[in-house]
């Protein structure tokens, strides 16, 4: 028979690994490679963002990081697939605001609790831009909203599908404005932009990255961006604050998030790194590029930012009345 005195001190060691072990997995992390998975195809500002603060994250930490594209269903599949992973810290998601705070109110189901990630930090915010075709009267954003009054709702507007970002904006603007546009949904941006190019709609607010490259190039012209500050890239471009919506401020934000039940530690170690990240000169300078206004919050800070974004583009979406089944 086991003497009691034993059976209580390996009962107490065992509770002393039990407490110890993740605080020391926590310091070692990470110790194997990481891999975020982004939701949306290579080659947009999504998938951009992250892959700038993998490489620096790769030297810092010398594991590799490693971007996982998998697109599909406006963000859920890749989403549903984070959602599933070992909350370890070794496998995250960075994303737009589709899948932690659209999709709930525009799909009938979803495959996993949008409000269950952990946040880590919104890595950035990227305004998106009213753009106009070439061939359209108004010359400023204000002279165009009066020209929307105007055409009894007439005006088209491009989109980059039901339920996205651009057309939520739209239906927005148009409340707010107190007028009606004709929305015109696209697969994507770039079909969508190329039409605006080609005079084939009157509108778009697509993000500030792509439409930058089109306007500087005079094929179309940007009146207005859509967040409570002008742009670094387009300093004499007003906002539609100042354009006669007081109180408009819409930004495609880009945050990075962990499956439920991720340990804090693990949690403070990942915010504190792209953080750092986030503040070197290199990094600023390659998000400033990509029209984007870098942020690095405190997870604590990103969880409340999420909830008044969930409240705003809920009502959005009421305001659009639109769903996908």
């Amino acid at each position: 028979m086991r003497h009691p005195l034993l059976t209580a001190c390996s009962a107490a060691l065992a509770c002393t690994f039990a407490v110890v072990a993740p605080m020391a997995g926590a310091a070692d992390f990470p110790t194997k490679p990481i891999r975020i998975v982004v939701p949306y195809s290579a080659g947009g500002t999504a998938d951009v963002l992250p892959r700038i603060i993998g490489e620096k994250l790769t030297a810092m930490w010398g594991q590799p990081v490693i971007i996982d594209n998998r697109p599909g269903a406006g963000g859920n599949i890749g989403a549903d697939m984070v959602a599933k992973a070992a909350p370890d810290g070794y496998t995250l998601m960075a994303t737009p605001p589709a899948p932690l705070a659209i999709n709930r109110y525009l799909y009938k189901s979803l495959p996993f609790e949008p409000e269950a990630f952990v946040p880590v930090t919104i890595l950035a915010k990227v305004p998106n831009v009213l753009a106009v075709q070439n061939n359209l009267p108004p010359k400023s954003a204000t002279e165009f909203l009066n020209y929307a009054r105007s055409r009894n709702g007439e005006v088209t507007v491009a989109t980059q599908g039901n339920g996205t970002t651009s057309h939520l904006t739209g239906a927005m603007v148009a409340n707010q404005a107190r007028t009606g546009f004709v929305f015109v949904p696209y697969k994507g941006t770039a079909p969508a932009l190329a039409d605006l190019m080609g005079g084939q709609v009157d509108a778009f607010f697509d993000n500030i990255s792509s439409a930058y490259r089109q306007h500087e190039a005079g094929k179309v012209r940007i009146l207005a961006v859509t967040s409570n500050t002008r742009s670094p890239l387009l300093p004499k471009v007003p906002t539609l604050a100042e354009s006669g919506l007081p109180g408009f401020d819409v930004s495609t934000w880009f945050g990075v998030v962990a499956p439920a039940g991720t340990p804090a530690e693990v949690i403070q170690k990942l915010n504190a790194g792209i953080v750092d990240v986030l503040k070197m000169a290199d990094v600023q300078q390659k998000f400033i590029e990509q029209g984007a206004q870098v942020v690095g919050d405190t997870p604590r800070q990103m969880a409340d930012f999420l909830d008044a974004e969930r409240i705003k583009w809920k009502k959005a979406i009421a305001t659009a009345d639109v769903s996908i089944n």
